[in-house]
């Protein structure tokens, strides 16, 4: 084993170890322990975040922000690395904001001059459009950390309708049109909601949570995959466009939101047939900014709906 490979290869089993003793090293890689000494004080050199400490019980540890080894690309692997990247430029809250420029600085600096050239070619010829809705995510990485440490935070939300405090236990997080959404089991509902991360406004105290206390997936795919089985209701309903911007905000119908170039656009989705009714509460005010064409049964529950306020605003005593 050359040098090079050796210094790479013991980056690699620092950065798992974490704590270990010059003999250890030395006795893994079948050198002496002055060639160790030596290969340590040049990954110091190079920003390697290690320190030691002296005595019987001492030895090297690893600073908690370790810095990786290297990793070889390949050409077609590193546009992969933009390519992906360049789908999330339009989010303008990510959980590791400041972390994704600054690994993208880095990246682009060590590549060779053509290959940057190249990369640049495809961000000016590809892009994945999101609408601009932003909204401010202050919390989103919070939440995140929450959700991967299954942790319980008691947070202070504030609906379309009214603020309230909530404990929830984070699924995870997904990204949808523009926006961050939070499935979570809410102790108070005794179910799973679905939270917009941008309506988080506080997190008030934040606990570990046993395992298997709290029905919540492993995963936030699991959710997802679980959620989309349970439909089994067809529905399709055209909007112009004051009807698209009502329905962007609400991320169950924005999941079968598709927008027309001429203008307005098509609800057009699987849902659960428990749904119909809170759909054609929610589609109801849009008046003729939303046409619904199926199924039949929707249909006839907004006819239902309509005529109820009829009599109650036009046959009233």
């Amino acid at each position: 084993m050359s040098k090079a490979e050796r210094l790479i290869e013991m980056m690699i089993t620092i950065n798992a170890k974490r704590d270990f003793t010059v003999g250890e090293l030395a006795d893994e890689f079948s050198v002496s322990k002055r060639t160790i000494l030596r290969d340590l004080q040049e990954l110091e050199r190079a920003g390697f975040p290690l320190y030691s400490e002296v005595g019987a019980a001492g030895g090297y540890h690893i600073l908690k922000e370790r810095i990786l080894p290297p990793v070889a690309f390949l050409e077609s692997e590193a546009k992969a690395v933009f390519f992906a990247c360049q789908a999330l430029q339009y989010y303008r809250d990510l959980p590791f904001e400041q972390e994704t420029i600054s690994v993208l600085k880095k990246f682009l600096n060590c590549l060779p001059l053509d290959l940057q050239n190249s990369i640049m070619q495809i961000q000016n010829r590809v892009v994945f459009w999101i609408p601009d809705r932003h909204r401010d995510s202050p919390l989103l990485k919070a939440m995140l950390l929450a959700a991967v440490n299954r942790h319980a935070v008691t947070i202070r939300y504030s609906s379309a309708y009214s603020e309230s405090t909530r404990t929830i236990i984070p699924i995870g997080l997904y990204a949808m049109n523009g926006l961050w959404y939070c499935p979570a089991y809410c102790t108070s509902a005794e179910q799973i909601r679905e939270f917009r991360v941008d309506r988080i406004k506080e997190i008030l105290e934040e606990r570990p949570c046993p395992k298997g206390k709290y029905p919540v997936p492993a995963s936030i795919q699991e959710y997802l995959e679980k959620t989309e089985t349970k439909n089994d209701c067809h529905i399709k309903i055209r909007l112009t466009d004051i009807g698209v911007k009502r329905c962007e905000s609400e991320c169950l119908l924005a999941r079968g939101l598709k927008t027309f170039p001429a203008g307005g656009g098509m609800i057009d989705m699987e849902i659960n047939r428990a749904a119909l009714e809170w759909v054609a509460d929610y589609i109801l005010p849009f008046g003729n900014n939303a046409a619904v064409l199926e199924p039949v049964e929707l249909t006839e529950l907004m006819q239902k709906k309509i005529y109820e306020l009829y009599l109650h605003y036009c046959h009233s005593e």
